[in-house]
């Protein structure tokens, strides 16, 4: 009788601690706001890892389903029910990257190198399934005779080109170093754009000849003094790459041109190599010896 009562017990702080997660994670169910809108207010940083987890369970679970109907492979069945797989996914997904790329920061970063082969294995276990691509391709085969729309036939063609261009038609040895390669790409991607962030974001050019501002307007030169000022440099100019590209369209004379593009150039290419050298790995050799096929 005790052992009995411990175990409903167990099961229901198990419920209990699934339905109170359920709750507080504004990913793992649709959002409830007008026009889906997503609810950054409730949207923290710990919402995002498990909902990525729960999201790759969830795709799982429904390509497995895919895999295991016993029914003729059709575009309800495969493909539609592959397009409809990723709920939480494409919910997380959506904001999260969003946010890495509009309003990161050092923690948003941390969190997206240690996801990046996690959700790089998950999709090469999905686009290098074979017997899910052999379901994907039966309905392709047949497409001509499924009667299907225009969009329709467009998903259908994505999705089996996206299967092929993921390396569905390669050999094992070909996947299993294609998967490799991969995985080395997540996060070397996301290395060099913080990298190239990084460098842009200390990137500064201080102009002390007002001459040198010829044929810029004034409210420019104005916000490059207070930058500059505000940098410990007052009666100079500062321009940065951020105040720069806010202003391409300024039509500057020859002579602004010749000093400031030249250095900027200069400085530009500098960084740049700089930045790929950070990029790269110093023990990657053997993933890129040559081509993948």
């Amino acid at each position: 009788m005790f052992k009995r009562s411990i175990l409903i017990l167990a099961a229901s702080c198990m419920m209990y601690s699934c339905a109170t997660q359920t709750e507080s994670n504004p990913f793992l169910t649709e959002f409830q706001t007008p026009n889906g809108v997503p609810p950054f207010d409730k949207i923290k940083l710990e919402h995002y890892e498990p909902a990525f987890l729960k999201g790759i369970e969830e795709q799982n679970t429904n390509i497995q389903a895919i895999i295991d109907n016993a029914e003729v492979p059709n575009f309800e069945n495969v493909i539609v029910a592959l397009d409809n797989s990723s709920h939480i996914l494409n919910r997380v997904s959506a904001i999260f990257f969003n946010m890495t790329d509009a309003e990161t920061s050092d923690a948003l970063n941390e969190l997206s190198i240690k996801l990046a082969p996690v959700l790089s294995e998950h999709g090469d276990n999905i686009s290098l399934n074979q017997e899910l691509f052999n379901k994907v391709k039966a309905v392709y085969q047949k497409k001509d005779s499924l009667g299907l729309t225009t969009e329709q036939q467009r998903l259908l063609d994505k999705t089996y080109k996206g299967f092929v261009r993921s390396g569905a038609n390669l050999s094992a040895e070909k996947q299993a170093r294609l998967r490799k390669v991969n995985k080395l790409l997540s996060t070397l991607g996301i290395t060099f754009s913080n990298n190239i962030l990084n460098e842009n974001n200390e990137f500064m050019l201080f102009v002390d000849k007002q001459e040198d501002l010829a044929g810029l307007p004034e409210w420019f030169c104005q916000s490059a003094a207070e930058e500059a000022k505000a940098a410990g440099q007052e009666g100079k100019w500062l321009f940065t790459l951020h105040n720069v590209s806010r202003s391409c369209n300024i039509p500057l004379t020859a002579r602004y041109v010749r000093r400031y593009i030249k250095l900027t150039s200069t400085e530009a290419i500098i960084t740049t190599r700089t930045t790929i050298k950070k990029s790269l790995p110093t023990s990657s050799a053997c993933v890129w010896k040559k081509p993948v096929c």
